[in-house]
């Protein structure tokens, strides 16, 4: 999953700075914090998502699962490894 260049093509051309946040706002912390990990550092696998949040695969899936349903990032898979997303 990843969200600059997603979200980028998508969400930020659409969505304001203030709908961004209102957004975010009901979102459980591990989603936050995944959120502000894309902002900085993206596109990047699940993996690499767990790695650096440091949290465990699992809380990084639920918490883009989160990000996805409202639309703030989306998912793609990888040529490299179908297996990934």
């Amino acid at each position: 999953m990843s969200t600059a260049e997603d979200r980028g093509a998508a969400a930020e051309e659409t969505l304001s700075e203030d709908e961004y946040r209102d957004r975010l706002r009901d979102l459980p912390p591990s989603a936050k914090l995944v959120a502000k990990v894309l902002e900085t550092d993206s596109p990047l696998s699940q993996g690499q998502l767990a790695e650096e949040s440091l949290l465990p695969d699992r809380t990084v899936r639920y918490a883009l699962n989160r990000l996805e349903d409202v639309g703030l990032v989306g998912s793609r898979y990888s040529f490299r490894d179908a297996r990934k997303q």
